[in-house]
């Protein structure tokens, strides 16, 4: 993958001090999203960092899968405005989707086709070059551990084999902003460990990568930045220290900022275990 450090110069100003600011990957202000009475996503503003990888976590039934679906062009919002590195997911659409990768959540692939095909194919969509689409799809067929069922029909592969090939149809084209809702979902350790190498030497390269997950060990140990979301809001953003505070964990400072840090079911099943 070519070096970004060229796109990643960019700036949407000039600070206090005449310090430049760079400019967000992603900056969403007054972001509403209603399904008949219920209120998925409450009039949220956030501002993403470039260059990060970066963590929305909630728990389920927070809105975080609605708010990637907005970000990324694939719901519209009631109510907002969102950019991606720079642009207007809805003024400029075909500009934002040449600049971003997505992984969906329950992703749908061309089952019929074989896995090298459907980067094939996914690399022509994009207007690359057939001999550049053959050799991204040769790297990253082997980096990802596909190599060997690269010629096996996608309808065949198992749930970590189509997230590594989601993955790499989402990183064909070289985005500036790779989207993921949960990743390592229903993924065996081996394809995780391939899959988080994968994402660590692509941010390493200056791209910026948000992933969604309910998981905080799994976030803690990748994640520079996080925004926590519950009830269609946010209750915390920022580097992890400062999402964490005081607290000995991000899992526990998780529990305090969703209002479960005193939830004890202990209680309330005490006949559960006991004596028959």
């Amino acid at each position: 993958m070519q070096d970004r450090a060229d796109t990643r110069t960019e700036t949407d100003g000039t600070a206090a001090g005449g310090a430049r600011k760079a400019r967000p990957a992603v900056r969403v202000q007054g972001l509403w999203k209603r399904f008949g009475e219920q209120v998925a996503v409450s009039g949220i503003d956030l501002e993403l960092p470039a260059g990060k990888f970066v963590g929305l976590v909630g728990p389920n039934g927070a809105g975080k899968t609605t708010t990637l679906s907005m970000v990324t062009g694939l719901l519209r919002p009631d109510q907002g405005t969102i950019e991606v590195a720079g642009h207007d997911v809805w003024a400029d659409p075909v500009e934002v989707k040449s600049r971003i990768g997505v992984l969906p959540e329950g992703l749908r692939l061309f089952e019929r086709l074989s896995g090298r095909e459907l980067l094939a194919y996914n690399g022509r969509l994009r207007g690359l070059p057939g001999d550049e689409v053959d050799k991204r799809a040769t790297q990253l067929l082997d980096v990802l551990d596909l190599a060997g069922s690269q010629h096996k029909l996608v309808v065949d592969y198992s749930t970590g084999m189509r997230k590594k090939i989601g993955l790499a149809a989402a990183l064909l084209h070289n985005p500036e902003v790779l989207f993921l809702d949960e990743p390592f979902e229903g993924v065996d350790p081996v394809s995780a460990q391939t899959i988080r190498g994968v994402l660590e030497r692509y941010t390493r390269s200056g791209a910026t990568v948000v992933f969604s997950s309910h998981v905080m060990e799994l976030v803690e140990s990748l994640c520079d930045w996080v925004a926590v979301m519950a009830a269609g809001r946010i209750k915390a953003r920022g580097t992890l220290d400062e999402v964490r505070g005081d607290a000995p964990s991000l899992q526990s400072a998780f529990l305090e900022l969703v209002g479960a840090g005193g939830r004890d079911a202990g209680d309330s099943l005490d006949w559960l275990g006991g004596a028959r």
